[in-house]
């Protein structure tokens, strides 16, 4: 299956490869990294292939799922970022994870916007959510800024969640007035 690549100011949103190995097995082992991914646990090694084997898995059966994220600038493999629907999941889900040395730099924001924008034009989704532990601060403002409203809670592996969306509407609506204010 062939896995678009999506470009931005500073990156590059591509398939997984398998040299990306060391970097999303250093993201994984970083417990500040992992601390509101999935059940808060770092991985190891071989958890990270796997997990990364899943991803791939994920646009086989999907047609859409997570992009390695890729600094332009250095070419360095600096997290994941895209769309997101394994089954039982709540919704159609834009995500997003980064090395820790890469936050605080609006690389979350700006991947997240290039998803979201894949997932509204190419995947014609009517609605899009992102699920964030309640006491994770700096996603909430990621969701906040691609234009995401606080909807609800859920229950995610075993702790509380909160769902931020937009719907394909409010996403028109902002990118009308963005682009009416260029």
């Amino acid at each position: 299956m062939h896995i678009p690549q999506l470009e931005t100011q500073r990156l590059i949103l591509r398939g997984f490869r398998e040299e990306d190995l060391d970097a999303y097995a250093k993201m994984h082992s970083d417990p500040e990294v992992t601390h509101y991914i999935g059940e808060g646990k770092t991985l190891s090694r071989s958890e990270s292939w796997r997990n990364m084997a899943m991803i791939v898995g994920h646009w086989q059966l999907r047609g859409y799922g997570l992009w390695a994220v890729e600094e332009r600038c250095s070419g360095e493999m600096i997290g994941r970022i895209g769309c997101w629907q394994p089954e039982g999941w709540p919704e159609f889900e834009i995500g997003w994870m980064l090395q820790r040395a890469y936050w605080g730099r609006g690389f979350a924001t700006e991947g997240a916007k290039a998803a979201m924008d894949y997932a509204f034009d190419e995947l014609q989704q009517s609605y899009v959510i992102s699920v964030i532990r309640p006491e994770n601060a700096a996603s909430i403002r990621v969701a906040q800024k691609i234009g995401e409203k606080l909807q609800g809670k859920t229950e995610l592996f075993g702790s509380e969640a909160v769902i931020y969306g937009i719907s394909r509407e409010d996403w028109l609506a902002r990118k009308h007035n963005s682009d009416a204010g260029k």
